[in-house]
């Protein structure tokens, strides 16, 4: 009986374990990008929206379908039978048209159509390229958030240890009571720091999830490799190069120039749907036209004497000109964004190299020193809470620098459309 609850409860165990292990994930940033572009629901449904797009050029090619018209005698009131179709007493008529577009108008459609393609690849270009740059901002964002809050956990956790040791030292008459209070308030104030934290964490991660389909209850450890952050040089990206490589890759800005096209090619239609197209149709007649057995020839074709399109025509000329504005507006706007994040990155790069890179290592070393100095009551607890709050200022600091830095280059990887920093 023992041997069986003590495998019961290391079977247990063991599930719990691998429960928990299947609760966490570890996560990179490549990992998450793999799993972004496999299964955002918003790519998912804007790719949707180009196969929509794909099948109005099948549609366009397609030609119009003959149409078969047919008449027959219902009654004769003479013979007293229904549907006669017979040379003596019957009659039927029957008609076969086939309508001919004129001016081009097959081919035009279709170039509408290939224009409306192109403008919806663009537009999942563009959400790609927004959706990622939402993605890795808010990785490097969560990544050094949680780098903040195990600085605050450690804090907590030699907090506590003082405290404890503090509150013993209170009851030997060692240290007075609002030396002990000072600690406590420090504890209260680092928690619901810690707390506030976790929160932000939290609402961070919720968006990576979001945008990767990662389950809701699933805990994300985020990792960066040091060579992500070593290897990244801005110097050797030239403003210019940047500003030709987001004229070249913008997809907003190559969707701006198709909406042009599009207007374009939609004018030439709208000009080719002035001309009136003509329907041919070839007709029999068994006894209701002359000679008996008629067979006969027919054209149809509207006079465009009143509607010539006018309207359609006007409204495609105004769509060039507005989508010529449009596209001047996205240059304007994209030399802007490019300039202004070069020049942001610059001077973030410039602060983050001008700090000593030693400086986070050696702090942490003086804080476990000014511990080990205050229980020995070398320095007061005032100095004490002083170094503590300048330590946490400090790591606090240098990770929202670091978050900054790597987000100026997610945003030069924006604002060109192109992957300039991997």
């Amino acid at each position: 009986m023992k041997r069986k609850l003590i495998l019961s409860s290391l079977l247990f165990l063991a599930f719990s374990a691998v429960g928990m292990a299947q609760d966490s994930l570890k996560l990179s940033l490549r990992e998450a990008e793999q799993l972004f572009i496999k299964n955002n629901y918003q790519l998912i449904a804007q790719n949707y929206q180009t196969e929509q797009a794909k099948a109005e050029i099948i549609t366009a090619k397609l030609f119009d379908n003959p149409e078969l018209s047919y008449e027959n005698l219902f009654y004769n009131h003479e013979t007293k039978r229904f549907l006669e179709t017979s040379m003596a007493t019957g009659q039927y008529s029957a008609q076969i048209s086939q309508l001919i577009k004129l001016a081009g108008k097959r081919n035009k459609n279709i170039q509408v159509a290939n224009s409306g393609v192109k403008m919806a690849e663009y537009e999942y270009f563009d959400l790609m390229r927004s959706l990622r740059y939402q993605l890795r901002s808010d990785f490097y964002k969560a990544y050094y958030a949680q780098q903040s809050a195990a600085i605050y956990q450690q804090q907590l956790n030699s907090l506590a240890q003082l405290l404890q040791a503090s509150e013993q030292q209170l009851k030997l008459g060692n240290i007075a009571l609002k030396d002990l209070i000072r600690i406590k308030s420090l504890v209260y104030t680092l928690k619901a720091e810690h707390t506030n934290l976790l929160n932000d964490i939290e609402d961070m991660e919720t968006s990576i999830k979001q945008m990767t389909n990662i389950k809701a209850d699933v805990a994300l450890q985020l990792t960066v490799p040091v060579a992500d952050e070593q290897d990244y040089s801005l110097e050797k990206q030239p403003y210019l190069e940047l500003l030709e490589s987001a004229k070249a890759n913008r997809a907003d800005l190559q969707l701006a120039k198709t909406t042009v096209n599009y207007a374009e090619n939609n004018l030439k239609l709208q000009k080719a749907n002035a001309v009136p197209d003509v329907e041919l149709s070839l007709s029999y007649d068994l006894k209701g036209n002359y000679p008996e057995k008629y067979t006969g020839l027919g054209v149809k074709i509207p006079l465009p004497l009143f509607n010539r399109n006018q309207g359609e025509i006007k409204k495609a000329k105004i769509a060039i000109e507005a989508g010529n504005l449009n596209v001047k507006q996205k240059e304007n706007a994209l030399e802007n964004e490019v300039y202004n994040s070069y020049k942001s990155a610059l001077r973030t790069e410039s602060l983050y190299q001008s700090l000593d890179h030693n400086f986070s290592t050696d702090f942490t070393k003086l804080i476990q020193e000014v511990t080990k100095n205050y229980r020995s009551r070398n320095i007061s607890l005032i100095e004490f809470l002083d170094f503590y709050d300048s330590y946490k200022e400090n790591t606090l600091h240098l990770n929202q620098l670091k978050y900054e830095r790597m987000n100026a280059k997610e945003e030069i990887n924006y604002v060109t459309g192109s992957t300039i920093f991997k």
